[in-house]
């Protein structure tokens, strides 16, 4: 299976009508040729970098020699390999500048043996890009901030460590409600982590991704809802590292928060830009009751072009918030979480603020009022854009929606 197809067409074709006496001959030569362009060296130096992204070869070890010894250590994960390791370093890359305290608190690879151990004390099959990935780093150290994000407000702070196997074994879950998950991130302040499913129970599906939200309503304590975070480990990973190195995910005091920002998101009025980003609470919400919560963070930035004469204050805001339902409410008060900023030319302000409802999609819009400090008399309006705030995809446990279903027959 090492040999590359590419080879086949530089052999020569042997026609069947040829004498028995010279084919001999022949074959042994192609055989010869066969096993010298099985080596050839460019070729397994562009398999060495496609699938194990080496670059540069070790004083005394051929590119056929390099691939073998990969083949035989990583083989299994062939597939997966590359775009994992691609991720990790781009994350490093990215967060060495930024987030020096996390590049320090990765762990070093897992060898087979422990993950083959782990498996065995879990009884339970680890999926092999999961694998793959704590090949390359055994998750994090028990510090913060963690490596999956961080999201704060004024009385909350949530920060999830990528959690090493040996961690997550010891929190792998049999219990009626969560049978069968394995968690992989674990925050010291709320208790929240994210799981993964080994096994297809309780209504989830294998390998995916969520948070548990435990149904408030219902007396039995395996009633369990989740709110999906991704299909399977791979597609879980490389989105956080995507959101994080294209900057979609602000850093922020040195930590990962995970904001998202609509691109379009934006509004200008005059000299002042106001742009939104926002961030679903799992930890704050549930499915039953319906209870979303949602933070939301408003950057305004005067010009840094504004004449001096354009310096102003903001005095009130206005919100339109509309549900999926069709609901309208208006909102308006005094400044923003109790403060009055004055803009001047290049000044930027940022705060944040956090709201709940009982859909899992709605939107807001609205203005601020503002007033020139050269004359108060001058007040105006900056338009606030449309963001909406939807919440992930989440499922009911299969006992519930057994029920359900019966009910409505």
């Amino acid at each position: 299976p090492l040999s590359p197809p590419c080879l086949s067409p530089c052999l020569p074709s042997l026609p069947l009508s040829l004498p028995l006496s010279l084919s001999l001959p022949l074959c042994s030569y192609v055989s010869r040729r066969l096993n010298e362009l099985s080596k050839h060296n460019p070729l397994w130096k562009t398999l060495c970098s496609k699938h194990w992204l080496v670059e540069r070869l070790r004083s005394g070890v051929s590119w056929f020699c390099l691939f073998k010894r990969y083949y035989r250590d990583l083989g299994r994960y062939i597939q997966y390999y590359p775009v994992l390791k691609r991720a990790w370093e781009q994350l490093k890359s990215f967060l060495q500048q930024r987030c020096p305290r996390m590049i320090a608190s990765l762990k070093e690879g897992a060898t087979e043996v422990e993950l083959n151990d782990i498996e065995a004390q879990i009884s339970c099959r680890l999926p092999d890009d999961y694998r793959c990935s704590y090949r390359i780093h055994n998750g994090q150290k028990l510090v913060i901030p963690g490596l999956m994000g961080s999201m704060s407000l004024s009385n909350h702070y949530r920060s999830e460590v990528l959690l090493d196997v040996e961690t997550a074994a010891g929190g792998f879950q049999q219990r009626k409600g969560m049978r069968r998950c394995l968690p992989l991130t674990f925050c010291f302040h709320t208790g929240l982590s994210q799981y993964m499913a080994l096994e297809p129970a309780e209504g989830r599906r294998m390998f995916e991704s969520f948070y548990p939200c435990p149904d408030q309503t219902a007396q039995d304590p395996s009633a369990i809802d989740m709110f999906i975070t991704g299909s399977c480990f791979l597609e879980w990973f490389t989105t956080y590292v995507h959101n994080v190195v294209t900057g979609e995910y602000p850093i922020i005091r040195d930590q990962i928060f995970r904001y998202v920002h609509d691109k379009g998101c934006v509004a200008t009025t005059g000299d002042i830009t106001v742009s939104v980003s926002t961030s679903f609470l799992p930890e704050l919400s549930s499915v039953h009751p319906p209870h979303f919560f949602f933070t939301y963070r408003i950057r305004i930035e005067m010009s840094s072009s504004a004449s001096p004469e354009a310096a102003c204050q903001l005095d009130s805001r206005y919100w339109k918030i509309t549900t999926s339902d069709g609901n309208v409410e208006e909102v308006q008060g005094p400044g923003v979480v109790g403060e009055f900023p004055v803009m001047t030319p290049g000044k930027v302000h940022e705060y944040a603020s956090c709201t709940t409802f009982s859909t899992p999609s709605e939107y807001m819009e609205g203005h601020y009022t503002f007033h020139r400090l050269a004359n108060k008399e001058e007040v105006f309006q900056v338009a606030i854009p449309r963001f909406h705030m939807i919440c992930p995809p989440f499922r009911e446990p299969v006992v519930r929606a057994v029920k359900s279903a019966i009910k409505l027959q």
